[in-house]
C-alpha cells in the first residue's frame, strides 16, 4: 500500500475569454472535481480514471490527470509510479473549465500524497503553470487556460496575461451564480479561432473593464463579442438583461452561459431560462473564494 492523498479543486466562470488576444479573466463557482492520488511502487506506471455521476467512464481520456500527476513527480525526482482518480460534479464540454479543475485536483491529491516534501517548494502559480503545459501538451486547450486555471486553484476573481503566464490581480467578491447549462457539448480545442481573433479590439475594451473591477460589464461585452464569433444565440443573455442583471456571459467557448445574481433577480432569471424551450438544466451556486494552495 502505497500513500494516499486528495485534493480537489472548483469550476469556473468566463469574464474575458482569452482566444482573442491570450489576456483573460474568470471566477471560480463552487461546483467541484475531486481527486485521489495513491503514490508506491506497486504501480507500473501512472495510471488514471475517471468518474462521472457516480460510474467510471470507459474510453475517456485520461492524459490530462496523469500527465499532472507525473510532472509534479518529476518536479521532486520521485518514481513515476502512481494512480489517480477524478470524480466531478462539473458538466464535461460545457464551459465551465472542467479540464482546469481536474488538472488542479490531480496537483493538488499528488502534493498530498507526498506528505512534508511538497513543503520543498510547489506555489499555487508553479502547480497552474504545470496544469496549462499539460493542458497544452495533450490538445485539450487553445491558449493553456492559465486565467481559468488560476481562478479554478485561487478562488475569487482572477485576471491573467495567459502568453506571459501571469497573475494580474486576483480580487474577492460575494455573488449569488445562475448557470445554463445546455445538453449539447462544445469542447475548446473545435472553436474557431480565426472569428474569434477578429473580436481582439473590443475584448481589449472589455478587458479595460475588468481591470477597473468592473467584472459584470466587461462580462457582458465579452460574451456578446464571443456569440456573435462563435454563432451562439445571445437570447439567454438578453433574458438575463431583462431580469434586471448586469453580469451575464458565455463561460468559455460555450454552451453554458453565466450570471452573477442577488437572491430575488436569481429567482427570477432561474423562471425565465426554464421557459427558453431548450434541452437545458438550471445550477445555482456561489462565486468560490477558496484558494487551495497558496501563492
Amino acid at each position: 500500500m502505497g500513500a494516499k492523498g486528495h485534493g480537489k479543486a472548483s469550476g469556473a466562470g468566463t469574464v474575458i475569454n482569452a482566444i482573442a488576444t491570450y489576456k483573460g479573466s474568470a471566477f471560480g463557482i463552487d461546483l467541484w472535481t475531486y481527486a485521489e492520488v495513491e503514490l508506491g511502487d506497486d504501480f507500473r506506471g501512472i495510471e488514471g480514471e475517471i468518474e462521472l455521476e457516480g460510474e467510471r467512464e470507459t474510453g475517456t481520456d485520461t492524459r490530462l490527470i496523469e500527465r499532472c500527476v507525473e510532472s509534479v513527480l518529476r518536479k521532486f525526482d520521485l518514481p513515476l509510479r502512481g494512480y489517480v482518480k477524478t470524480r466531478s460534479e462539473i458538466p464535461v464540454g460545457s464551459g465551465l473549465k472542467s479540464s482546469s479543475a481536474a488538472a488542479n485536483a490531480a496537483m493538488v491529491a499528488t502534493l498530498d500524497a507526498m506528505g512534508e516534501k511538497q513543503e520543498e517548494g510547489m506555489g499555487a502559480l508553479d502547480a497552474i503553470r504545470i496544469g496549462v503545459d499539460a493542458a497544452l501538451d495533450v490538445g485539450v486547450s487553445i491558449t493553456g487556460a492559465f486565467d481559468d486555471a488560476c481562478a479554478s486553484l485561487l478562488g475569487g476573481f482572477v485576471i491573467t496575461d495567459n502568453k506571459k503566464r501571469e497573475l494580474i490581480k486576483r480580487v474577492e467578491k460575494d455573488f449569488e451564480v445562475l448557470i445554463l447549462v445546455p445538453r449539447k457539448k462544445a469542447f475548446t480545442v473545435h472553436t474557431d479561432v480565426k472569428r474569434s481573433r477578429l473580436i481582439a479590439p473590443w475584448v481589449d475594451i472589455a478587458y479595460e473593464l475588468a481591470l477597473e473591477e468592473r467584472f459584470e460589464e466587461a462580462m457582458t461585452l465579452n460574451s456578446f463579442l464571443y456569440c456573435a464569433a462563435l454563432n451562439f444565440d445571445p437570447e439567454p443573455m438578453v433574458k438575463a438583461l431583462e431580469c434586471g442583471i448586469k453580469g451575464v456571459s458565455l463561460s468559455g467557448t460555450g454552451p453554458s452561459f453565466v450570471a452573477l445574481v442577488d437572491e430575488e433577480k436569481g429567482e427570477r432569471l432561474h423562471e425565465t431560462w426554464g421557459e427558453l424551450g431548450v434541452e437545458e438544466r438550471v445550477i445555482k451556486r456561489k462565486v468560490n473564494n477558496q484558494p487551495l494552495l497558496l501563492l
